[in-house]
């Protein structure tokens, strides 16, 4: 399984020639979807749903097909077959890969910020990516796609989910609002000279590949 990240929260999953995304949004180069078979989104916010991008992709490719929850797939109405609707608990298979929902809600922002949907993708049993949530899928998992900065979590929390979901290696997402100080303050205390999460750290700079699993 080869795995490229694209911009924020984006990522590019590719085995045996099949192409499988995952959050293609705002802050994303719009290429990262070329190519594609599948297209997975978490959620409705912009930085990781482009309604543009994905219209765009779907026109290009008739045979593309787009999962995601229900408030995603009424954005984009129209689309028909090229879009399925799920849920927690679902299971289907994406551009060949086996892929199983985990979640409900986006993580809390604050008590007066009402909460939207948000879904997490376990793909073939071993990469987990949770969109902005801290979901615990209660099953093992190799790879944690890790949101590390975002408006409703703390580094301690972080530690304290790799933990609890205790994966080999994460893989840092959701980092496109840090700069260098930021991105290695998280990495000192996800690292080696953290606390311990149990698991290794790393993180990809856009368009970088790493190959897993």
């Amino acid at each position: 399984m080869h795995l490229t990240k694209f911009g924020h929260a984006c990522v590019r999953i590719e085995k045996d020639g099949r192409r499988l995304v995952v959050d293609p949004g705002g802050l994303t180069e719009p290429h990262a979807v070329d190519g594609a078979d599948a297209v997975l989104v978490t959620h409705e916010h912009f930085d990781h749903f482009s309604e543009e991008v994905l219209r765009k992709a779907a026109r290009n490719n008739p045979a593309l097909k787009i999962w995601t929850n229900s408030s995603v797939a009424r954005l984009l109405d129209g689309l028909g077959a090229q879009v399925n609707a799920v849920g927690e608990g679902e299971a289907f298979t994406a551009a060949g890969f086996d892929v199983k929902v985990h979640g409900t809600w986006h993580a809390p922002l604050h008590p007066d910020i009402p909460r939207i949907g948000n879904i997490g993708f376990l793909v073939d049993d071993a990469l987990f990516h949770p969109g902005d949530a801290l979901t615990v899928p209660g099953t093992p998992v190799d790879t944690l796609l890790l949101p590390v900065h975002g408006p409703w979590s703390t580094t301690g929390q972080l530690v304290d989910y790799v933990r609890a979901v205790a994966p080999q290696r994460t893989y840092a997402i959701h980092d496109g609002a840090l700069n260098d100080v930021g991105t290695a303050m998280i990495a000192g205390f996800l690292g080696d000279n953290g606390p311990g999460t149990g698991a290794a750290y790393h993180r990809l700079t856009a368009g970088t590949s790493v190959e897993i699993g």
